[in-house]
């Protein structure tokens, strides 16, 4: 409620202007009430739970939002700290259209109640929730979303964001400018997305060299970090956001929900193509490249479909394990500034598994022969010396 209150009157971005880099929100087609989407179920924390799944053009904020309400609640019986309305789905429900989606929602939000019962804040809340249910239709058609590059939670304000407060939803981005770079750091400052594109402009236009020369730094940053997501803004990102904690997680146009699961970043998986896989739940998100693998619901990796939704053969799980868990350690090193710690490489590592998986699966030795007479130079004929296991050759994974 703090923070709801000392936003006071609501101020809108400024439009997006183009220019350099990636715009930062996106307008879909308003919803009809002919749209409806499928329902995946899947089985979370020991229940049968429904997933909101998507197709291209679906209305991502909302699903976004609605799915952490259905998993938030199986997973404690709470939303947000606060005890909400019950956002449940019948047993055999398959589709639901966009009009319940938001009646969900919009009972959500009305049996929402502030810890603090003092008469201002009652009035303070009253009005939060009366504007967050005027701009609520938008999150089916898209959200006016400017992020700022000073850290993983920074955003502009826009009466949008109000939803996300109230149902205690944290919102976050990986946008991030990386402080080593302090050419960039000038460049780009506090200011949002939306202002960076028109001091880029404003720049260009300029007279004084330096303002030029900033301004190309500032549309440099713009363009090789096109996709949304820098090092850094991972890194932080994995530092920030806590154990277990759901929210959503917004790149590339698109708004995720996101869980933090032993010190790893997940996605949810809504892409209406995996709605018949019940082994594909969670997307990890490790690399700013876009290199991912798909978990089920325990984030034990998949081995039903490859990348590109072809079959694949079944991966080596602990390979991609460990080498998942060599990265983070090496971002959060890199994060804390200190030396990068001493990780085997791919094909270390695959001789290592290997050799264990051989350890493992060897059959049991016969029984040693008999002795037998002594040769010449006094070693027995059945005895043998001790072979050992040569270097495996394996394949870098």
């Amino acid at each position: 409620e703090q923070r709801l209150q000392e936003r006071g009157s609501p101020l809108g971005a400024p439009p997006a202007v183009p220019g350099a880099g990636a715009e930062p929100h996106r307008a879909q087609p308003p919803a009809r009430e002919a749209d409806f989407y499928c329902v995946k179920w899947i089985n979370w924390k020991g229940e049968r739970t429904p997933v909101i799944t998507q197709s291209e053009n679906g209305p991502c904020p909302l699903l976004a939002i609605i799915n952490i309400l259905l998993l938030q609640w199986k997973a404690s019986g709470f939303c947000g700290g606060d005890l909400w309305g019950e956002v449940k789905l019948p047993p055999q429900k398959e589709v639901i259209t966009a009009e319940e989606l938001m009646a969900h929602l919009g009972n959500c939000i009305l049996a929402t109640q502030p810890r603090d019962t003092s008469e201002g804040l009652q009035l303070n809340f009253q009005q939060n929730v009366n504007d967050t249910m005027t701009v609520l239709p938008k999150l089916s058609t898209g959200l006016d979303v400017n992020v700022r590059f000073t850290g993983v939670s920074d955003f502009e304000y826009t009466p949008e964001c109000i939803v996300f407060d109230l149902l205690n939803i944290p919102l976050y981005h990986g946008w991030l400018v990386d402080p080593q770079s302090p050419e960039q750091v000038q460049a780009v400052g506090k200011l949002s997305y939306n202002q960076l594109v028109e001091k880029i402009i404003t720049c260009k236009q300029a007279s004084d060299s330096s303002l030029v020369s900033e301004g190309l730094v500032a549309e440099q940053f713009l363009e090789s970090t096109a996709s949304q997501l820098t090092f850094h803004g991972l890194c932080e990102l994995t530092a920030r956001a806590r154990e277990g904690e759901l929210g959503v997680f917004f790149r590339n146009n698109h708004f995720s929900t996101m869980i933090k699961h032993k010190g790893h970043l997940y996605l949810l998986v809504t892409d209406q193509g995996f709605l018949q896989e019940e082994g594909v739940v969670w997307e990890s998100l490790h690399s700013v490249d876009g290199d991912s693998c798909f978990c089920d619901t325990d984030f034990h990796l998949s081995h039903a479909l490859g990348k590109d939704g072809a079959t694949a053969a079944p991966p080596d799980h602990r390979l991609q394990q460990r080498q998942v868990d060599q990265d983070y350690m090496v971002a959060l090193s890199l994060q804390q500034g200190q030396d990068t710690p001493s990780v085997l490489s791919d094909l270390e590592l695959a001789r290592q598994l290997q050799h264990e998986e051989y350890q493992q699966h060897r059959p049991h030795p016969p029984p040693p022969p008999q002795p037998l007479p002594a040769q010449a130079g006094g070693r027995p004929a059945g005895e043998r010396r001790q072979r050992h296991k040569p270097d495996l050759d394996c394949t870098l994974l």
